[in-house]
Parts: C-alpha cells; sequence; structure tokens
C-alpha cells in the first residue's frame, strides 16, 4: 500500500510529521489566521471573476433615460356646498341679522348703485318711471331722449298732440295707455301742482300711472326721501332670501321695511335690484359667482358650477353695457359700460 499524501510515519521516531504542502494540515504558528486570509483572498478573486465573465457575456444594454417627472394634475374645480337652510323657526332677531348681513355684502358688491333710469330732474324720472312698467329700463332710456328734447316741461307735454306722443313711446310697448298716462300725470302737475312734481308720497300717488313703487322711486332718487321700491326683482330675491311669504307689493313693502332703518331703504332697494339684474337671474340664477351665496337659503336653484356661472352673468359683473346712456361717474369707474342709443347696431 503507497503512503498517505498528508501524513507520513518516520521509521523509529514514533511521531507524526506532517507535510507543509498542504495548507489544510499547517499547524503552524499564525497558521489559521493565513488559511483565513488565503480563503478569504480567494472567494473574493473568484467573486470578481465570475462577475467579469457575467459582464462580458450579457449584451450591452442602453441606459435607460430618466423618466420625466409627470406634471401635476390640475386640481378640479370643487362646487361650494349647499348652504344650511335658515331654520323654519328663525327667530325676528336671526332674520333681521341675516338680512342687515346680506345687504351689507351687497353694498360691498355694487358700492356704485343707483337707478338705472336717465334723467335730470323729477320730472323726467317721474315721467320715465311710468314708461318702465312692462319694459327693460333700457329701452325707456332710448326712447326718452326724443320724448324729452320735444316736450321737456309738464306744460309741454300736457298740450301735446296724443298720436305725436305715442310714435315717440311705440319701442316701449303699450303706448298708448303710457301716452295716456304720462300726458294726464302732466296735466294734472300743471293744475294741481304749479307744474311742479309734488315731494309727498299720497300726493304723488293721485297721479295718472303712477303707484307707490313710482313714488317711491321719486321720492328716493330725486327727493332724498327713503322708500323701498318694490318692482320684479325685488319681489324675486327679499322671497327667495325668504325674508317675507308675502306676495302683494304693498305687504312686501312693509315685511321688507321692518327688518332695515328706514334711512337704509332707498340704497337697500337698489342693491336688490342690482343684483337681480346681474346674478340672480329669474329663470336661472348665476348661484355659483353669488357673493351672498353662503347665507342664501334657495342656493342651488341655478348654476353652481363657478365657470359656468360667469358665464351667466349680466351687464358690467359679464362685460356688457349698463341699462343707461347717461350713468354716474361712479359706475364707470367702476368698470360699467354705457348702453347704446336707440337705433345703434
Amino acid at each position: 500500500m503507497s503512503k498517505s499524501p498528508v501524513r507520513a510515519q518516520a521509521k523509529g521516531a514514533g511521531r507524526v510529521v506532517v507535510r507543509r504542502d498542504s495548507a489544510v494540515g499547517e499547524q503552524g504558528s499564525g497558521g489559521g489566521e493565513k488559511v483565513a486570509k488565503a480563503v478569504k483572498r480567494a472567494s473574493v478573486r473568484k467573486a470578481a471573476t465570475s462577475a467579469q465573465a457575467s459582464k462580458q457575456a450579457a449584451p450591452e444594454m442602453p441606459a435607460q433615460p430618466a423618466k420625466p417627472r409627470q406634471a401635476a394634475k390640475p386640481t378640479q374645480s370643487v362646487k361650494p356646498t349647499k348652504p344650511r337652510k335658515p331654520p323654519k323657526n328663525e327667530s325676528r332677531t336671526a332674520l333681521v341679522r341675516r338680512a342687515r348681513r346680506i345687504n351689507r355684502e351687497l353694498a360691498e358688491v355694487y358700492p356704485y348703485a343707483h337707478p338705472e333710469l336717465d334723467f335730470e330732474n323729477a320730472f323726467q324720472l317721474l315721467v320715465a318711471t311710468v314708461l318702465s312698467a312692462q319694459t327693460t329700463d333700457l329701452r325707456v332710456n332710448q326712447t326718452t331722449p326724443a320724448l324729452f328734447a320735444k316736450y321737456p316741461t309738464p306744460e309741454d307735454l300736457a298740450a301735446a298732440n296724443p298720436e305725436e306722443v305715442e310714435e315717440i313711446l311705440r319701442p316701449c310697448g303699450f303706448f298708448r295707455a303710457k301716452t295716456k298716462s304720462v300726458i294726464g300725470l302732466s296735466k294734472a302737475l300743471v293744475e294741481e301742482f304749479g307744474g311742479e312734481v309734488p315731494g309727498r308720497l299720497e300726493d304723488l300717488v293721485k297721479l295718472p300711472g303712477v303707484g307707490r313703487k313710482t313714488a317711491f322711486v321719486v321720492l328716493g332718487n330725486a327727493f332724498g326721501r327713503p322708500g323701498i321700491t318694490v318692482d320684479t326683482h325685488f319681489q324675486r330675491l327679499v322671497r327667495r332670501w325668504q325674508w317675507t311669504e308675502e306676495t302683494e307689493p304693498d305687504k312686501i313693502e312693509a315685511a321688507v321695511g321692518s327688518l332695515f332703518p328706514k334711512s337704509e331703504w332707498t340704497m337697500l332697494s337698489h342693491h336688490v335690484i342690482f343684483h337681480g339684474r346681474r346674478i340672480c337671474h329669474a329663470r336661472k340664477p348665476a348661484c355659483g359667482a353669488c357673493p351672498i351665496a353662503p347665507l342664501c337659503p334657495a342656493y342651488g336653484e341655478g348654476e353652481t358650477d363657478p365657470e359656468k356661472a360667469k358665464k351667466l352673468l349680466k351687464y358690467e359683473k359679464g362685460g356688457f353695457p349698463g341699462q343707461r346712456l347717461n350713468p354716474p361717474q361712479t359706475y364707470l369707474d367702476a368698470g360699467g359700460r354705457p348702453a347704446p342709443p336707440l337705433g345703434a347696431g
């Protein structure tokens, strides 16, 4: 039998000789550390060689470009939440506070609110207001320049030929009835008040074609005496806001008047009417563009989407001309545009 390569017995020596060519059997001083280092170096070389071979064997892949950062998605417009309706048992005090707050908000939105009929004196305002029934202030403003140019005083209009007046007033609609009213009130002014417009409610309502609404327009804007103008816009809005459930103009006037100091009545009328013509329309109110939406019990009756609601705005809010051919300077300063004269494109 051949000798083992690892161990060989020296004849007669009685001891084991360990061959130095066997790394595993090396037991000299520091041998264990050398073995560990050798094994570690071998492992590192093997791993490096394997990685290099894999790199050479694998086809080179083109570098992947960094993915562009996606643009942030535009924030979706959030529709305003539906305001809480006033409780059915809203107290009188709460109603007064809510109504007055709405008026304050409207005063900030329409600081230039004014009567939208062109006039230079109380007589012109009286006639224009009578003519505004069942038509727009714009149509009246386009018609009255010719009327007042031909009949500048009550005496002139009282003596006018009805057929000639009818022809001038034809664009206003109901021109025969309106002709009768303006000639009749002119005669009454001449015969009963010396050709002057009276400054008392009880006198004004006696004139042909003049009711409380017309009288308060004249008193508030020609004489500076407070009055509430209950026109169609005013009636619609105060009922939407639940200021009153009354349907008759006289009762609406009394109910709303009791919520405000008398000194605020005239400007309150302007604020409400301005808002009704520009934002809170009869058929499709622009709820999404309404500055008093949080205070309105009727929010949601109209368009609530802000962008769609903006398209419903009228007059200076929507970039359209206003009602007056000769509006106050404050209105023009606020961005309002005068209306075109009759017959203009």
